[in-house]
């Protein structure tokens, strides 16, 4: 089969992952967040495969349609709410769960007492994004219990820096939604991926009166959310291997320059390689130089600018490497966090920056 770069979806290891989530969980229902293309993985493709959890989670009407336009029947919880009449009768065309973050989608639902929603008042304790402060969340509160478009009420919150274990900012996040919600007789919602893997508290909270949900993003796809760690530490797989093909091999004596800018000069006769991947494919031009790819066994330095299709490698002057031999860019010998360590960046931008211009392939194992 030809390709240039491709994500190889496994899913073997996303079945993994979500039974290791269900294990940490310890019997607390799961909404996997499938937003963002499942974090570049597939939308429809991941879901299908998720039949064993609880609810799924977009942040998009559009993706909400997608996921029943492809047969899936489980509870969809809109992340980001509706903006207008014309989204809310979507989400209701689609049963979508409704988190409500501010008081012009309390007055949409007044203005809908036709509907039958289960809404997720989101309440805002120091993240400062969507939500209600905890002052205003109490009159939010009692107008959405009032609303008739409401059938169930559930609180949610989101934490801020979950991913350091060692920061204050979650113990103070969770001691104001529990003021907040210890007397709220429904269901709640606190902890996401880091939340899960870091903080007990926020899996099971003492202050919770009934059920209290998960919501795991990227740890679903094998990912972890701490930034010193991989997922295979947490007893994860990942669900991408990133890969390509290289696409030419030549000699580059010392002194030369390589790519656009020449911003890489050799300091040695080696050999030059090219990869068949680039920003194009979803390999960031923001990837710097001395980036790892794996390739036959080894790892090699990315070197120079990455281009739109095509990305250089040093492959050293002893090199036996073959024009078709695979170049792994990210996957099980080479973790997308460390790739992501390297670039400066996060592996939620890689992942979701992969672009399905030529090929990608679900796989079973």
């Amino acid at each position: 089969m030809s390709f240039g770069a491709r994500a190889l979806i496994r899913l073997a290891a996303l079945h993994h992952n979500l039974n290791a989530i269900k294990e940490k969980a310890a019997g607390a229902p799961v909404m996997a967040v499938v937003k963002a293309n499942a974090y570049g993985h597939g939308l429809t493709v991941v879901a299908n495969e998720l039949a064993q959890a609880d609810s799924l989670a977009v942040a998009r009407i559009v993706e909400a349609h997608k996921l029943r336009d492809a047969g899936i029947k489980q509870p969809i919880v809109l992340l980001s709410g509706v903006v207008d009449d014309d989204e809310l009768r979507q989400a209701g065309e689609a049963m979508c769960e409704l988190v409500v973050h501010n008081e012009q989608q309390i007055i949409l639902l007044e203005q809908n007492p036709h509907l039958s929603a289960v809404a997720w008042l989101k309440v805002d304790t120091g993240l400062n994004r969507l939500g209600f402060g905890v002052d205003a969340a109490v009159a939010a509160l009692a107008r959405l219990r009032n609303c008739k478009a409401v059938r169930e009420l559930r609180l949610m919150t989101h934490l801020a820096n979950a991913d350091d274990p060692a920061d204050n900012k979650t113990v103070d996040q969770l001691a104001v939604f529990a003021k907040f919600a210890g007397a709220f007789e429904g269901d709640i919602s606190i902890a996401n991926s880091a939340g899960l893997f870091g903080w007990e508290q926020a899996v099971r909270p003492s202050f919770a009166n009934a059920r209290t949900w998960v919501r795991p993003g990227v740890a679903i796809y094998g990912i972890s959310p701490f930034p010193v760690s991989n997922g295979a530490d947490l007893g994860l797989k990942p669900v991408m291997q990133f890969e390509s093909r290289l696409l030419a091999v030549k000699p580059l004596a010392e002194g030369e320059h390589v790519g656009y800018g020449g911003t890489w000069q050799s300091d040695r006769q080696t050999t030059l390689g090219i990869v068949s991947a680039g920003y194009g494919d979803g390999y960031s031009r923001y990837i710097p130089s001395g980036t790892n790819v794996l390739l036959n066994e080894r790892l090699v330095p990315t070197i120079g600018n990455v281009s739109m299709d095509m990305t250089a490698v040093d492959l050293g002057s002893d090199s036996r490497d073959n024009v078709g031999d695979s170049v792994i860019l990210w996957g099980d010998a080479l973790p997308v966090e460390e790739v992501a360590r390297q670039a400066a960046t996060i592996p939620y931008q890689l992942v979701c920056g992969v672009m399905n211009r030529e090929s990608s392939t679900v796989v079973p194992n």
